[in-house]
C-alpha cells in the first residue's frame, strides 16, 4: 500500500535556512541536516547568508527570502534586535519562521530549536573547573551581542561560583574576527601573563588559540575548552593542544526544524502569529533542546564516524 501513497508536499515547496558565517563547518553540518530533511520530504531547500559575521547582511538575506514567499524559514538570529522586526513581518505574511542555534525570544517566531545555551555554558564551566583542579585564571573569547553567547557566559560564570579560586581574568570580544583570538592569545602567551585556561564560547576562536599554543610548543600547559566541531578544533584535540570542546548538534537543529516547518505548511495553525507562549493548547513547544556533549580524545573517533555517515547520507 505504501507504494500507492502520494507525497503530501508539492515539489516546488521551498524552505530556506538563513545564518551568518555560513562557510564554517558548523553551518555546513546544518546544511547537511536541511538537505536530508528536504530529500525525505521531496521539496526544495537552500541555505543563504553572509560568509562572515555580518548582521546587516543577514537582515538583507532574510528580506530577500521573504520576498520569494517560501513555505518556511529557519533563521539563526545573530543579533535578535536586528532580526525581531523582520521575523514578525514574515509571520504576519503567514510565512512560518523557526529560530535555530540563536534565538530571537521576543519575536513571533514559532519555536526555538537549538542548544540550551545556559546549560552548555554550565557544562563547559564544570569541565574547565575539573581540568583546572578548581584553581586558575581564565580568558574567555566571545561576541557579547549574541544572545546565545550571553547565555553561555552566564552558564560558565555560574559553574565558576562553586570554585572561588577560579577567576575570569579577561573577556575578549572577537567581533566575529578569529584573528582577534590569535593576536590576544599570542600576546598573553608571549608576555607570560597569568593565564591558566582559554575558553571559547563560539566556533571560530579556539582554532586560533590552538594555533598559537601549538606554534609555541605549549600543548598541555594550558587548559583550552572550545565550542563546536570545527575541523581544526578536532585536529587540536587529537594532538592534545585543545583539551575538549562543547559540541552542539547543528545537523539535528536544521533537520528537525525543516521537518517541523514542513508539518506547519501542511497543517497551518490559525492564527499563525498567535500568542503561543501563554497558550496551554499551543501546537508547538516554545523550545526544543537538541543537546550538547563533551568532545575529547576519548570519543572523537566515534564522533567522526557518525558525522561522516550523516553528511554522506545527505549528499554533502
Amino acid at each position: 500500500m505504501t507504494g500507492c501513497m502520494t507525497n503530501p508536499h508539492a515539489p516546488n515547496e521551498k524552505y530556506v535556512l538563513i545564518a551568518a558565517n555560513t562557510k564554517v563547518p558548523y553551518w555546513q553540518n546544518a546544511l547537511a541536516g536541511l538537505n536530508h530533511a528536504a530529500s525525505e520530504m521531496k521539496v526544495k531547500a537552500e541555505m543563504v547568508g553572509p560568509d562572515t559575521y555580518d548582521t546587516k547582511a543577514e537582515h538583507d538575506e532574510f528580506q530577500r527570502a521573504v520576498a520569494q514567499k517560501p513555505a518556511g524559514i529557519l533563521i539563526s538570529a545573530a543579533d535578535p534586535s536586528v532580526m525581531t522586526p523582520d521575523i514578525n513581518a514574515a509571520v504576519a505574511q503567514n510565512i512560518p519562521v523557526i529560530t535555530i542555534d540563536a534565538d530571537a525570544p521576543d519575536s513571533k517566531r514559532l519555536v526555538f530549536i537549538g542548544t540550551d545555551n545556559y546549560n552548555a555554558g554550565e557544562l563547559g564551566g564544570h569541565l574547565t573547573s575539573k581540568l583546572l583542579n578548581g584553581k586558575g585564571n581564565v580568558v574567555i573569547f566571545t561576541m557579547p551581542n549574541q544572545g546565545n553567547l550571553k547565555d553561555r557566559l552566564r552558564g560558565y560564570q555560574s559553574a565558576f561560583t562553586e570554585h572561588p579560586d577560579i577567576k575570569i581574568s579577561q573577556i575578549v570580544d572577537i567581533h566575529g574576527d578569529p584573528t582577534v583570538a590569535f593576536d590576544t592569545t599570542k600576546n598573553l602567551v608571549s608576555t607570560k601573563a597569568k593565564v591558566d585556561a582559554f575558553v571559547c564560547l563560539e566556533a571560530i576562536a579556539c582554532p586560533e588559540v590552538g594555533e598559537v599554543i601549538n606554534r609555541e610548543n605549549l600543548g598541555g600547559k594550558y587548559v583550552v575548552v572550545a565550542m563546536d566541531t570545527d575541523q581544526r578544533t578536532i585536529d587540536w584535540i587529537q594532538k592534545g593542544v585543545v583539551s575538549a570542546s562543547i559540541a552542539q548538534k547543528p545537523f539535528t537543529m536544521a533537520y528537525y526544524g525543516a521537518k517541523v516547518l514542513g508539518d506547519l505548511h501542511l497543517h497551518p495553525p490559525t492564527p499563525l502569529s498567535g500568542n503561543w507562549n501563554d497558550n496551554p493548547t499551543a501546537p508547538l513547544p516554545t523550545f526544543v533542546d537538541t543537546g550538547t556533549f563533551i568532545l575529547d580524545k576519548g570519543n572523537i573517533g566515534s564522533f567522526l564516524q557518525a558525522n561522516k555517515l550523516a553528511t554522506s547520507s545527505s549528499g554533502q
